[in-house]
């Protein structure tokens, strides 16, 4: 499905994984290890963001390993031990992990996902968890709420042109269709993830006819079926005339224009007198697309503003989550051999142990609170579990879900959600509590270390 082996990507990690886990191996450290992967705090205007990236990251994990390009190339770095160099040549990954499920809703410092396995197995993992959780995760909140601003029509992932590279692109496209998007113009990613492929034309087209009729009639000649013609290269107003000509010169020939697009100018405005033009033409059915930088506030404001618009391109806005186009993500060390373990920085502090989230409806359905408590916990009457185990001894558990199921999964969760916490700006903090026995067991680690601290010379 991804189009390229991960069995490649074992060096796509950070230094300090690998020099880690040479020491941990000539420590003698071989115990099991929980890391939590999890968002300290969200960016601002943002209520919530949706679990994605979990489908790469359990592939990558069943596939790793270190080939002898790998391990050459690491060797030629004389800073590895032939001990070290020896264990990565039959490295696999055996452990598990437990995961919300792609699509579904979390909130700041609830974990994501957490991997069970050696430290060494659970280490190296660091790198490209955080790497894909973090741009997935973003990109699919991002289009999410350009889905909600757009109430109800459809949206097209334009980005790929202006991503952060070509494998950007790809998840770019996967993700905006996983929060709602109608398609994608990423053609790769029709094939790949098999989302809709959706596209028109570019400037380019019609300024290389003569005359701006002459390239929506070629046009439509081409894809009669659906014909979605760019009216703004010159004149807006103007090039709506001619579409008016060209789409009644179609339903001569048994065809109907399907859209013209907007791609510059008060897009609300020239919206109005676009619609106008065909409405008074008897072509009522041609629909009004617009584009050009376009982002949930700017879709807020015309639909706000009565802007009669049927769908929206959006592209580099989405593609690079240009208002919060980082996550503060973290992954941590929480258990070790059997102890509980916590990080005590200033501002940075973990949850210790195993964990699981759980969360509340009310009557109708309606997201209420989350608690975070241990793994262990009964679930509490009137919650469900958020967290279910994915991976175990290295292996994925049943099947993948089809991306059009996750899109499903999104779409219920997205209606469970109060709409406060949709809000495009300023959203209340949803609400988030930690279980009693949680904290008790936090604050015995938190005692148990200060007391080893102050035993040091």
């Amino acid at each position: 499905m991804n189009g390229f082996s991960y069995a490649e990507h074992a060096l796509l990690t950070d230094l300090y994984e690998l020099t880690m886990a040479q020491s941990y191996l000539h420590e003698g450290m071989e115990g099991q290890a929980t890391f939590s992967l999890f968002a300290r705090e969200f960016p601002k205007n943002r209520g919530y963001f949706i679990s994605a990236g979990l489908e790469e990251i359990l592939e990558y994990l069943q596939e790793l390993r270190f080939s002898s390009e790998a391990i050459d190339y690491l060797r030629s770095m004389e800073l590895f031990s032939e001990q070290f160099l020896s264990y990565l040549q039959n490295f696999r990954f055996k452990g598990e992990v437990w995961a919300i499920p792609e699509g579904r809703i979390y909130f700041p410092n609830e974990p994501v996902l957490e991997v069970t396995a050696s430290i060494i197995e659970g280490q190296l993992a660091e790198t490209i968890l955080l790497n894909q959780v973090n741009l997935q995760s973003i990109v699919a909140t991002k289009a999410a709420r350009c889905f909600t601003a757009a109430q109800g029509r459809n949206v097209v992932d334009f980005s790929l042109r202006r991503t952060q590279g070509t494998d950007a692109g790809m998840k770019v496209a996967r993700c905006s269709y996983l929060a709602g998007f109608s398609a994608t113009s990423n053609v790769l990613a029709g094939k790949w993830y098999g989302v809709p492929i959706s596209g028109t034309m570019a400037h380019s087209f019609v300024t290389s006819f003569e005359h701006e009729i002459d390239a929506f009639r070629a046009y439509a000649r081409s894809f009669p079926d659906r014909t979605t013609l760019l009216i703004d290269t010159y004149d807006t107003v103007a090039g709506a005339h001619k579409a008016v000509v060209v789409a009644k010169e179609m339903e001569l020939q048994g065809y109907k224009l399907q859209a013209v697009r907007l791609d510059s100018g008060d897009l609300a405005t020239l919206s109005r007198h676009v619609r106008s033009i065909f409405d008074s033409e008897g072509l009522g059915y041609v629909e009004v697309f617009v584009s050009g930088g376009l982002d949930e506030y700017q879709v807020e404001t015309l639909l706000a503003d009565g802007a009669p618009v049927d769908g929206f391109g959006i592209g580099t806005q989405v593609g690079v989550s240009g208002d919060a186009p980082w996550l503060d993500t973290a992954y941590k060390l929480v258990k070790y051999d059997g102890r509980p373990v916590l990080k005590l920085s200033t501002g940075k502090v973990t949850l210790a142990d195993e964990k699981q989230v759980f969360r509340y409806h009310d009557a109708d359905g309606v997201f209420s609170e989350d608690t975070i408590g241990l793994r262990g916990d009964v679930c509490p009457r009137g919650a469900e579990p958020l967290l279910s185990k994915v991976m175990e001894g290295g292996r994925i558990l049943g099947s993948l879900p089809e991306l059009t199921d996750i899109r499903q999964r999104f779409k219920k969760e997205l209606s469970c959600l109060p709409n406060k916490y949709k809000m495009l700006r300023n959203p209340p903090a949803y609400p988030v509590t930690i279980a009693d026995e949680l904290q008790h067991l936090q604050k015995e680690a938190q005692r148990q270390r200060e007391q080893e601290e102050a035993r040091l010379p």
